[in-house]
């Protein structure tokens, strides 16, 4: 059994395990006692539970006096920068971010995450390209975001087709700039995420030389800011509710979720319909011991390369909820 299955297996089981501990049912069973007076949320257009909880104005009706303001920004480095120093209070991210951030001593916390989403990022070449497989990006410059979720993909890819990292070229762009780098040909491949991915592959038709599957588990996480974690325990809870009854909406009613994230981003609804259609189920829980393992084993990757200062231990800043119901009761 590969890891990408048992993690997403293990992920099932989630909901549950946060129900044992009392955190998702805290914020429903009583009113909010400690509210942050604001809430800063940060988002990436592929962020389809923030997004959708955004239009619908949902948190909102939940903390009537928090000050909601939602900060959107192009990939996850950026956002956790934002996040540690002080800019934002919650945010979600891809595998890689945190990781480098912190490396980067950034003071944050994991607070939750979703399922593993494999189909959603790709390593992409032109239709016209001569590359046929991973092996042939050796010596070639490939297109992708430092610190975010295609860096561990590209790593992973370029560890299965059985070269070293010093045989490729990483070009380090963001999405913007690297797919205009990809169309007139100034890169050989690029490593991108959704909804990038199905953007330019509904509008150039490119080449996969290969997907998440089988290479990283992608896991999605959110993160919050160490006096958001230990303040406000219940608004945390009540967010993963929130941000789990938007996944519902996208797996249940499409269109209104394609037309809700089509607004927002401004994409057309063929490329949103196209990338939430390869996108799992995905309810937000806490972290189990299993997408510990899984992070921790990105976050070793990327230290045994160098690309990385110093090694990190996912544990030491992974939220323990239980601990925080325990101190809502004293």
């Amino acid at each position: 059994m590969n890891r990408i299955s048992f993690s997403r297996r293990l992920f099932v089981r989630v909901l549950a395990v946060a129900s044992m501990v009392g955190v998702l049912n805290v914020a429903s069973a009583q009113s909010v006692t400690n509210a942050p007076t604001q809430l800063r949320v940060g988002y990436q257009k592929s962020a389809v539970n923030l997004v959708i909880a955004k239009q619908s104005g949902w948190l909102e009706k939940r903390l009537p006096n928090t000050k909601i303001s939602w900060i959107e920004f192009p990939a996850g480095p950026q956002l956790l920068e934002a996040l540690a120093v002080g800019s934002l209070e919650f945010g979600l991210t891809g595998d890689s971010p945190p990781v480098f951030a912190q490396a980067a001593g950034k003071d944050l916390f994991y607070v939750g995450a979703e399922p593993p989403k494999p189909d959603s990022s790709a390593v992409l070449v032109l239709n016209d390209s001569p590359l046929r497989s991973l092996a042939d990006l050796k010596g070639k410059r490939i297109a992708l975001q430092k610190g975010s979720s295609s860096h561990f993909l590209l790593v992973r890819a370029v560890a299965k087709a059985g070269l070293k990292w010093e045989d490729i070229q990483p070009v380090y762009l963001t999405p913007a700039d690297a797919r205009a780098a990809f169309e007139r040909k100034a890169v050989d491949a690029w490593v991108i995420w959704d909804p990038f991915y199905a953007a330019t592959e509904l509008a150039i038709k490119p080449r996969v030389l290969a997907t998440g599957r089988d290479l990283s588990s992608n896991n999605s996480f959110y993160l919050a800011s160490r006096a958001f974690v230990t303040q406000h325990p219940q608004t945390l809870s009540i967010l993963f509710e929130e941000l789990t009854r938007a996944d519902r909406l996208a797996q249940e009613n499409r269109g209104e979720a394609v037309r809700l994230v089509a607004e927002f981003s401004g994409l057309d609804p063929a490329v949103v319909s196209l990338f939430i259609q390869r996108r799992a189920r995905s309810p937000v829980g806490v972290l189990t011991p299993q997408i510990v393992a899984d992070q921790q084993a990105v976050a070793d990757a990327f230290h045994q390369l160098g690309l990385i200062p110093k090694s990190v231990r996912i544990a030491d800043i992974v939220w323990r909820p239980d601990a925080s119901v325990a101190n809502l009761a004293k």
